[in-house]
């Protein structure tokens, strides 16, 4: 059994206090001219809000006054809450929106899931509960979980009693194989231990 949870149930969400995602809004033209004229937006809100703070944005910016030009452009010059994620300075908005929304009803955990099948990967991404295994102390632990789940020990009691103690389950070459194999996914967590899922 999971040393983190009770359960490793694909539901389970890390409950550390946060902020949620956000990402800061730069206008091209402003940056192009020297100027640094941006704000930082919720990523969690839905697209139309977003382009709607941004549009306003780019509508205060010093370029009509100065140049006479109209700031139409622009880019993400940062991001925070994303966990391990790198987002793309023209990333769209309706993919950061969904890469917010995983993050913030499942945890850093769908950030890392997310790193690992790309994030405009949309069907691997919407796989994310059903693969989702918990978080785990090491990769051990969800290995020596699983060969319970297969009653394994069982086997064992099955062979000839004189056989039975010099039979001994390698939990870490059976944790090493389900990798090798691609039958379950396995991230590190900054905090320590590691999140798995199901690899197929």
């Amino acid at each position: 059994m999971s040393e983190f949870e009770s359960t490793p149930s694909p539901e389970t969400r890390e409950a550390e206090a946060r902020e949620g995602p956000r990402i800061y809004v730069a206008s091209l033209s402003d940056y192009n001219a020297g100027i640094l004229h941006g704000q930082w937006v919720n990523a969690s809100d839905d697209v139309e809000q977003m382009q709607d703070e941004i549009d306003e944005m780019l509508a205060d910016s010093m370029m009509l006054s100065r140049y006479g030009e109209t700031a139409e452009e622009w880019a993400i010059h940062d991001y925070e809450g994303f966990g391990s994620l790198h987002i793309d300075e023209h990333l769209g908005l309706p993919t950061i929106a969904r890469l917010a929304g995983g993050i913030e009803k499942h945890g850093p955990a769908f950030a890392a899931w997310a790193s690992y099948v790309g994030e405009t990967s949309d069907d691997l991404l919407e796989q994310f509960e059903d693969r989702f295994q918990g978080k785990w102390i090491a990769v051990e632990s969800y290995a020596d979980y699983l060969l319970d789940e297969l009653d394994a020990q069982r086997t064992i009691n099955e062979a000839p009693e004189w056989l039975q103690p010099y039979i001994k389950l390698d939990i870490e070459g059976f944790a090493r194989d389900l990798q090798i194999s691609g039958d379950i996914v396995v991230e590190e967590r900054p905090e320590g231990g590691v999140w798995v899922w199901s690899g197929h």
